[in-house]
């Protein structure tokens, strides 16, 4: 499928390209670095971005990651693609790769900005604002209006593992072409995050989807794979590369609705199933532990569905996000299984129990407990 037509190739017909007053040369890799300011040590913070300008028309995409400084994952797929060199062979169009936004939380192993503030929470941000506002300000002010697409790339939280899957708005017929023509297995709807980048990107009209693979500072071969192959996939299917070197992860499911398992207990947790695992209503996932040995509880699916995330941490509070699971795809909605209520059951020191549950409307944006899990 070639997308490329679709998009407004905002960039035909212009004599030459300039970002940040530099004049891009064409055919050439270029890196630019944009000053974004200073920490208190009087060290300075760049923005770097490599183009590769073709000078030929055809659609302008950003590949951008390290929103959060500790999702390195989205780094290494972006690195990778430089490193293959993939990225400028482009036969049209221009390309523009930051592979890594957020220096500050990348060298602190930390997930915001100096003052603490999530940079992805902080567009469209402002040149006199703090240093993620700055850092905002620059992909508002000096990237997204040279750009047609974007594609954002972020990891799972804390020991909260995402399976690869693109989350897309499904209003926005380009993002949906986008997010289909990744070739990842889950797609997932949902409208963008306030003050997100993908929210500044639509602001901007400019259509965008956001990579979700693995977890925060643990490199995963699985969504380092597909995420470099969702990269190549798009810049095939935009028209940018050669057709042939086209890729197809497998079969797709778009995720309409989902839901959260979480604990219905503190205590030791140990997972029977994981991402990219389909369940049936009533399937033993996992089960916690208190540490005295005494009592053991049974995490139990409430619906069937397929698991698009799940928690890698060993100790869990309660309440505690276990499992992110989607239940309703294009064209089918997954039966329920039950024929009842489950009921706790106490057997002497071992208790089997369903374990709290928190539904919505996949990717709902009203949704706070979890938001570092979202994008």
């Amino acid at each position: 499928m070639n997308i490329g037509s679709i998009v407004k190739n905002k960039l035909a017909g212009l004599p030459e390209l300039i970002i940040n007053g530099e004049i891009i040369p064409i055919g050439v890799p270029h890196l630019l670095r944009i000053d974004a300011g200073k920490l208190p040590s009087d060290n300075r913070i760049n923005v770097f971005a490599h183009v590769f300008h073709t000078g030929k028309p055809g659609p302008s995409i950003l590949i951008m990651a390290g929103v959060h400084g500790n999702e390195i994952n989205g780094i290494e797929i972006v690195r990778r693609s430089i490193r293959n060199k993939f990225v400028f062979e482009i036969e049209c169009g221009t390309v523009i790769v930051i592979p890594l936004l957020n220096v500050y939380g990348f060298i602190n192993f930390k997930r915001d900005v100096a003052e603490g503030k999530d940079l992805n929470r902080s567009f469209p941000g402002h040149l006199n604002g703090s240093l993620a506002s700055r850092v905002a300000r620059i992909i508002t002010k000096k990237i997204l209006p040279h750009v047609d697409v974007a594609i954002d790339l972020h990891t799972g939280g804390e020991a909260r593992y995402n399976f690869p899957q693109v989350r897309y708005a499904k209003q926005d017929a380009i993002a949906v072409a986008l997010a289909k023509a990744t070739g990842l297995r889950y797609l997932i709807e949902g409208p963008a995050i306030a003050n997100s980048f993908r929210r500044a990107a639509k602001d901007l009209n400019v259509p965008a989807i956001v990579f979700e693979g693995g977890e925060s500072i643990r490199l995963d071969k699985l969504s380092l794979d597909h995420g470099v192959i969702a990269i190549k996939n798009l810049l095939s299917s935009l028209g940018m590369l050669p057709l042939h070197k086209h890729e197809v992860v497998g079969e797709q499911f778009i995720i309409k609705k989902d839901y959260w398992i979480r604990a219905a207990a503190p205590g030791m947790f140990i997972w029977y199933k994981q991402s990219g695992d389909f369940i049936n209503e009533g399937d033993h996932l996992g089960e916690i532990n208190d540490p005295y040995g005494t009592k053991s509880l049974i995490v139990i699916a409430a619906k069937a569905g397929h698991i698009i995330g799940h928690n890698n941490a060993s100790v869990v509070t309660l309440g505690d996000a276990l499992f992110h699971i989607g239940t309703i795809f294009e064209n089918q909605e997954i039966p329920s299984l039950s024929t009842g209520e489950v009921d706790t059951i106490e057997d002497e020191n071992k208790i089997y129990h369903l374990s709290v549950i928190h539904e919505n409307k996949a990717i709902d944006e009203t949704e706070t407990m979890d938001e570092d899990i979202i994008d």
